[in-house]
């Protein structure tokens, strides 16, 4: 190759590196290593309408993920994956420990982290608004999920989230399935 060539090729992939630092790529495969959903490999494809019973890849707000970061539960920049339990027109609330998704029990938050650390509260009731999306797996009652966090704007939704490949080692046969509300299926 020519002097030249070299330097257009250097160039080139110089500025493809820079420019793909500079914008934030969706990622297409994420591994998912939490009991929140099966452990395993997962393609994701971007769904701006996510829907009940959807495992979703989520970017959390900032202040979110740098708890979990803070915590050691999840490294910064790293997405959740989540199941969909509450869209657009549902009613999620928490009194006390108890969540309820339009008046039926779906799981209660613990007080403290494995550690003995509290875990964030909110209480009240909320009507999801169109661009507002609640995750929670109701199947893993340590899932660190909506229970904790509250909604979430669909925005945090980088993609629906479908399995690639889950080993069928003997240690993972265990992992937790969820079952998710009735309305959105």
């Amino acid at each position: 190759m020519t002097r030249r060539g070299w330097f257009f090729t250097t160039y080139f992939a110089v500025l493809g590196v820079g420019a793909s630092l500079a914008v934030h790529p969706v990622p297409r495969l994420v591994w998912n290593a939490t009991a929140s959903v099966p452990v395993g490999l997962y393609r994701l494809r971007p769904d701006p309408v996510p829907r009940v019973g959807d495992v979703v890849a989520l970017r959390l707000p900032d202040a979110t993920a740098m708890l979990l970061a803070r915590r050691g539960y999840l490294p910064l920049g790293v997405p959740l994956l989540k199941p969909v339990t509450a869209i657009a027109g549902q009613i999620v609330c928490r009194s006390g420990p108890r969540v309820t998704i339009d008046g039926v029990p779906a799981g209660d938050a613990k007080p403290v982290d494995h550690r003995g650390r509290p875990l964030p509260v909110w209480q009240g009731c909320r009507r999801l608004d169109p661009g507002q999306v609640f995750v929670m797996n109701e199947a893993e009652p340590l899932s660190l999920d909506g229970r904790y966090f509250g909604l979430l704007p669909v925005s945090a939704v980088i993609g629906r989230a479908t399995p690639l490949w889950l080993p069928s080692r003997p240690e993972y046969a265990a992992e937790p399935s969820f079952t998710p509300s009735a309305k959105g299926r």
